[in-house]
């Protein structure tokens, strides 16, 4: 790893004489606000919307296949086999929506899980850079009156109050930038090899 150290800890500094050395770090605005890790999610998003699309032509497909089943007198063959055709047109489709939303779902959890690693790293790269003993993840997003649910989280939020000089987030998204791109340059360099 390329070595990243921004200006996260003049507060640290100044109370190194104190013993213990505490940083916070704001995951979930990492998370929002990244731009690698936003590329990574509107990919899946837009895999999500395409497939939405065929989606929408499946089921038309469906629909003028169930209208077909009307024209049909009940109990005989044709009826029958169209019947069948429709059911298993459904079935599929059914099948079908739940295994992409699984993959989409499975592939969503992936970012998230492979980019908190990246964070976890980043963090503790910087606090052993720092001589940080200890980083709380806190919330930054500020409440807000008309949505009830922001109110909520900021009630429940874990840190109260901390000076500025302590947030590391920035440090963690610049960290985070360059093990993405490391990240990139080796999936570049493993498919060139091939």
């Amino acid at each position: 790893m390329t070595a990243v150290v921004p200006s996260v800890a003049t507060a640290q500094e100044a109370s190194a004489s104190s013993g213990h050395r505490v940083a916070v770090v704001d995951v979930a605005y990492i998370f929002k606000n990244h731009p690698g890790i936003k590329a990574q999610v509107e990919r899946v998003e837009g895999d999500l919307k395409n497939y939405d699309a065929q989606l929408q032509g499946k089921r038309e497909e469906l629909k003028q296949a169930a209208e077909r089943l009307k024209t049909f007198k009940v109990g005989t063959p044709d009826y029958t086999a169209q019947e069948e055709q429709v059911a298993s047109m459904e079935s599929k489709l059914r099948l079908d929506m739940a295994r992409k939303r699984k993959e989409l779902a499975d592939a969503e959890a992936r970012i998230y899980y492979e980019n908190y690693q990246r964070i976890a790293s980043g963090v503790q790269f910087l606090a052993q850079h720092y001589k940080i003993n200890m980083v709380l993840r806190y919330n930054s997003e500020e409440m807000d009156l008309e949505k009830g649910d922001s109110v909520i989280r900021g009630v429940m939020k874990n840190i109260v109050y901390h000076d500025e000089a302590l947030d590391m987030t920035k440090g963690v998204m610049q960290y985070l930038d360059k093990a993405i791109q490391e990240d990139i340059a080796k999936r570049g360099a493993a498919g060139t090899t091939r």
